[in-house]
């Protein structure tokens, strides 16, 4: 496994580089027989599980984020709220806050003893009639207007955002934004499987041996599209539509409805990989040399490794999102889900003792 660390050298930096070199020790061995990459990410993210965090009642939570939109977070929270730390899970591209990496997360995560946010992106989870715009995969004005109430109304003490492929893209570009007026509330970010340049994943998971992953992408995008189409009538132009077969399609005919003029405008200011630069915050990505459709290079990128508050986790296998290990007799075999809220857990022990509380 190839593993790099960068986090802070600051007045925290020896606490900081024991938890770099914690989940650096913690390596990732795949579960046998799921040493292809296309297996482990179908297998990995499909598999049956049992999530403990559905024993916990959820508040079904509405924020107002602009005037004709609103968003939805199902709320885990612990009986002292107010003294514990908080984590913001964001999904993927056509995901929700049911999808198994965020419910395996948010298991974990409460059992850790944060309260947790299960977060629909902008449309996603059912809430197609809450807004008439569409989401996008550098959409970040919803969790700038919620991760504000969190702390402005709530008062949570900590706040943590743990984002999965599209949402780790968002939860990347959303800290790069806030650079120095970063609140001391937002205590850090982790993003696994984040697609941080979105051209090169355009072009990656058009290749004939994507052809899944894409073609299910699309139904599940032109399906939404027609159901929002439905709660907005004439919103949409529908005859956008024909001729699209690759990813770069829909994004040339549907992304001017977010203000972008193309497909490569979009990817040229949705991507977050030039926000990285100004995270001002500790931040965790972890990714697969070996995801089918997230090339492994833009990870390379000199203003990662420049930036002291990002840590990179490139693993040599583990595909898209799954990362599913071999059995360890402490933890199930979710590695990324672990690392995530290892992370944010080692975090929040640098907090001051009357500020947060955890098991």
């Amino acid at each position: 496994m190839n593993t790099q660390t960068t986090l802070t050298k600051s007045a925290e930096a020896h606490s900081l580089e024991e938890i770099a070199e914690r989940l650096a020790r913690r390596s990732f061995a795949p579960a046998a027989m799921l040493t292809n990459r296309h297996l482990m990410t179908i297998i990995g993210t499909k598999r049956p599980r049992r999530f403990s965090i559905l024993d916990h009642l959820a508040e079904r939570r509405e924020f107002q984020t602009e005037p004709d939109t609103r968003v939805v977070a199902y709320c885990h929270w612990q009986p002292d709220r107010l003294n514990r730390p908080t984590i913001l899970i964001v999904h993927g591209l056509e995901g929700s806050a049911d999808a198994g990496y965020v419910l395996g997360t948010a298991s974990k995560a409460f059992a850790a003893g944060f309260n947790v946010l299960r977060y629909n992106v902008r449309s996603c989870g059912g809430t197609l009639h809450l807004s008439p715009k569409l989401y996008h995969s550098g959409l970040t004005v919803d969790l700038h207007f919620v991760v504000r109430e969190l702390i402005e109304r709530d008062r949570l003490p900590e706040l943590f955002l743990i984002g999965f492929s599209m949402g780790g893209n968002q939860s990347l570009k959303f800290a790069g934004e806030l650079g120095d007026d970063t609140p001391e509330q937002l205590r850090g970010v982790c993003a696994i499987s984040p697609p941080i340049d979105l051209e090169s994943c355009s072009r990656a998971i058009a290749r004939p041996e994507n052809f899944i992953y894409e073609i299910r992408f699309l139904r599940s995008l032109h399906k939404t599209l027609r159901e929002k189409n439905r709660h907005f009538p004439g919103a949409y132009d529908l005859n956008r539509l024909n001729g699209v077969r690759h990813l770069w399609d829909w994004d040339d005919a549907m992304q001017p409805y977010n203000g972008f003029r193309d497909a490569q405008d979009y990817y040229n200011h949705a991507s977050s990989l030039p926000f990285i630069p100004s995270i001002r915050v500790p931040t965790l990505l972890i990714h697969a040399e070996d995801d089918p459709f997230i090339p492994h290079e833009p990870f390379r990128d000199a203003r990662i490794a420049a930036n002291p508050q990002v840590r990179l986790l490139m693993t040599e296998r583990g595909g898209h999102v799954a990362f599913f290990g071999q059995r360890q007799s402490e933890e199930d075999r979710a590695w990324a889900e672990n690392r995530a809220v290892e992370f944010c857990r080692l975090l929040a022990f640098l907090a001051p003792a009357s500020r947060v509380v955890l098991p």
